[in-house]
């Protein structure tokens, strides 16, 4: 799961980290991967000092080998018994915050993430306040998105731009990619303004906004502070703030329940292999392609049947993706005229 936001400074980071405090306290193998060049997700796990790896690397070279050393336990463990990793971030990281990413770009991740996601109940991936290479990497290697929003005219927008972004992934590369939902952060129920901004999100978003609302505290930060988990910091609001992020995780964990969740492995196998056929093309490129919008399955029988072999499907049955067209079709070309390959690819 990804938190995000495509506006900087609305506590993204620290709903992350109430999140992964949520699933630590209920004894859940728990990653956090700090894909933010600001590493304060890293921060507020104790991953202090120099490593040898970090994400930096594994996005650089996303070998088994690599992704492990690029994962130390948090210091959490020291307060509370219980698993909880972190994949170091590292301002290296930026290199990667291309706006114009390819295919292959944003595979890496998700590449690195199949080497251990069977040592883990969750994932956690706290992603830089934009929408450039590194979001993008990080949602293709996501089951659900929480966008995180606070009650403020340019976060309502960012928020609204980030949906729209998510949809229109999902639709053109990762089938089973969704938005858990937009839930608001340093909400101050005194404030006129807050409330107003949160009635507009309300409006907007209906029920893709979460009913929880988290009220400014500085409990948190306090607690991030001190690298400890919110659930172990003492206090009626420190429980308060537990108690949400208790509820934010439930709803995430009854959104993963659903039947087609049973089928990730074997899609994401097939979806890393068009990748590799699709490697050098940009994201952004396909994704406009007008004439490349999901197409219905019966339409696409006269590309399938030339295949020697059946294609990949997407969570739906019914439909082609853009990335599965282009990849029925290259094979086709490439059964007609070899020498015309590259090009028509």
């Amino acid at each position: 799961m990804s938190v995000s936001s495509l506006k900087g400074g609305v506590g993204k980071t620290t709903v992350a980290l109430g999140l992964a405090s949520a699933a630590f306290a209920r004894g859940f193998r728990t990653l956090v991967v700090d894909l933010d060049p600001q590493c304060d997700a890293s921060t507020g796990l104790g991953a202090f000092g120099e490593f040898r790896e970090t994400v930096a690397d594994v996005l650089q070279n996303p070998k088994h080998n690599v992704v492990h050393r690029s994962i130390v336990s948090s210091t959490w463990g020291k307060v509370k018994s219980g698993h909880i990793d972190v994949m170091i971030g590292s301002p290296r990281s930026l290199q990667f915050d291309t706006p114009n990413p390819t295919i292959r770009d944003v595979w890496k991740l998700e590449e690195a993430l199949s080497r251990v996601e069977k040592e883990y109940d969750l994932v956690i991936i706290d992603t830089p306040p934009s929408i450039n290479g590194l979001t993008r990497t990080a949602w293709v290697a996501s089951d659900r998105v929480l966008i995180v929003s606070e009650p403020s005219i340019f976060s309502v927008v960012a928020a609204d731009r980030a949906m729209r972004a998510i949809e229109e992934l999902r639709r053109g590369l990762t089938p089973r990619l969704e938005a858990l939902g937009v839930v608001i952060n340093r909400m101050r129920p005194q404030s006129k303004e807050h409330e107003y901004r949160a009635q507009e999100l309300q409006e907007l978003f209906r029920e893709n906004l979460m009913t929880v609302k988290i009220e400014e505290r500085a409990t948190l930060q306090q607690a991030q502070g001190a690298a400890r988990p919110i659930h172990t910091w003492p206090g009626d609001h420190a429980r308060e703030l537990a108690n949400i992020f208790d509820e934010i995780l439930e709803a995430a964990l009854a959104s993963f329940a659903l039947p087609n969740e049973k089928r990730r492995n074997k899609t994401d196998k097939k979806m890393a292999r068009i990748s590799k056929i699709m490697r050098g093309q940009n994201l952004d490129a396909v994704l406009e392609l007008e004439s490349l919008k999901p197409m219905e399955f019966a339409d696409a029988e006269p590309i399938i049947s030339e295949l020697p072999t059946e294609p990949s499907r997407p969570v739906d049955p019914k439909f082609l993706t853009p990335i599965e067209q282009l990849e029925a079709l290259a094979f086709i070309e490439l059964e007609k005229n070899s020498d015309q390959y590259k090009d028509k690819a």
